[in-house]
């Protein structure tokens, strides 16, 4: 006998859920608790099955029939309803799951988080700025080169050509992860710089007239200001590492006795263990500052407070005080120094680019190469130390 509204309504739970039924398969559940579930049992290639239909009072008597109505056609027309309904669910998943925005982020977190913070942080604003607002939810595989092209413009009117060529390039490092990973076929940013202004490479400004380093040497021992400054400014041309590095230097990292400084990966920027060899230059000024601020975390604390390093604008007003502009010399500048005149000099370019940190490209090597080439590069710095001594010493 078909089932009515207020049979529905009067059907009480038991202490066990038990089944009214209506017609054609269609049946209500009626549990302990005094829920009331559709159900609509059917066969499929000989297979019994049940399909959900939702709950009562929610789905009526009325439209649960429409419900088991619309199944069997599907059944007549050799659909399964469950298969169906799985199928759609999965598409709704999928659309998801491979919206632009949801890609771009399971890439920050399996690469970009992995880099420098200052990085990370600027590649996020970046996309949280110029895309997601625009078609981040559009799927990744629907996304056209007008799409990324429009974004990269808008930040290119802003006058900053530089970051529209890099929206580009990260846009198409995240594509590539797209197709590694099965949610697209393409690189849609290939040949998209070529519509952008072609930008003007600013190197960091650097010393490299020999007879100009070593008045810059000579005016750094001149310095009389802030002593942790002075050291920072003493060892920045022996060690030339990049100037976050220095400035946040620990005294944990030094050891004395091997004459290393070894960086945790964590500071890196390419997040990679990394050691700088000391010459007898570097170890005489690391003594002297010791006596300063060896008892604290940092070499170079803060003028405020020792729990923080010292900011780099100091290291940079000192410089400045010394008549040496920004046009001329930066920190950063202390590497492109180094750089120019260890190549100039004849040194292997292997062991260079190892002491400047310089990313590698193959990640297995690259968790074992901090050491690479450790005596060549010894003894280069260990030169290269003698070799800004002569230039201090050449006052002509």
């Amino acid at each position: 006998m078909p089932l009515s509204d207020t049979a529905i309504r009067n059907a009480k739970p038991q202490s066990k859920p038990y089944k009214v039924y209506d017609a054609g398969g269609l049946f209500i559940i009626v549990t302990p608790a005094g829920g009331k579930w559709w159900r609509f049992k059917y066969r499929f290639w000989g297979k019994e099955k049940l399909l959900s239909l939702g709950t009562y009072p929610e789905i009526g008597l009325k439209e649960a029939r429409e419900k088991r109505d619309e199944a069997k056609k599907l059944i007549a027309s050799g659909v399964d309803p469950s298969a169906q309904r799985q199928a759609v669910k999965a598409s709704i998943i999928s659309k998801e799951e491979n919206a632009f925005e949801v890609v771009a982020r399971e890439w920050f977190d399996k690469h970009i988080n992995n880099l420098a913070p200052g990085y990370s942080k600027k590649v996020r604003s970046l996309f949280e700025r110029q895309i997601f607002p625009v078609f981040g939810g559009k799927q990744i595989s629907e996304v056209e080169p007008s799409d990324i092209l429009k974004a990269a413009r808008h930040v290119e009117e802003s006058g900053a050509v530089e970051t529209a060529h890099r929206l580009v390039q990260l846009c198409g490092q995240l594509l590539r992860y797209g197709i590694a990973t099965g949610r697209c076929k393409y690189d849609i940013t290939q040949g998209l710089h070529g519509a952008l202004p072609k930008t003007t490479v600013q190197h960091m400004s650097a010393i490299t007239d020999k007879k100009r380093i070593g008045e810059l040497l000579r005016a750094i021992d001149a310095y009389g200001g802030f002593l942790p400054v002075k050291c920072a400014l003493r060892l920045a041309p022996l060690l030339f590492v990049r100037p976050g590095e220095l400035q946040k230097a620990e005294w944990a990292e030094f050891d004395f006795e091997s004459a290393e400084w070894r960086i945790p990966a964590a500071k890196m920027k390419m997040k990679q263990r990394h050691i700088v060899p000391l010459a007898r230059q570097a170890l005489a000024i690391l003594e002297e500052l010791r006596t300063y601020t060896g008892r604290g975390r940092f070499l170079f604390p803060s003028v405020r407070t020792e729990s923080k390093p010292i900011a780099l604008e100091s290291m940079l007003v000192a410089l400045r005080s010394m008549c040496f502009t920004k046009e001329e010399m930066t920190m950063h500048g202390f590497r492109g120094m180094a750089s120019t005149l260890l190549n100039e000099l004849g040194y292997n370019r292997d062991w260079i680019e190892r002491q400047l940190a310089h990313g590698e490209r193959n990640h297995v090597r690259a968790a074992y190469n901090y050491a690479e080439y450790l005596p060549e590069r010894r003894r280069m710095l260990t030169e290269w130390a003698d070799y800004l001594d002569g230039l201090r010493d050449a006052k002509a």
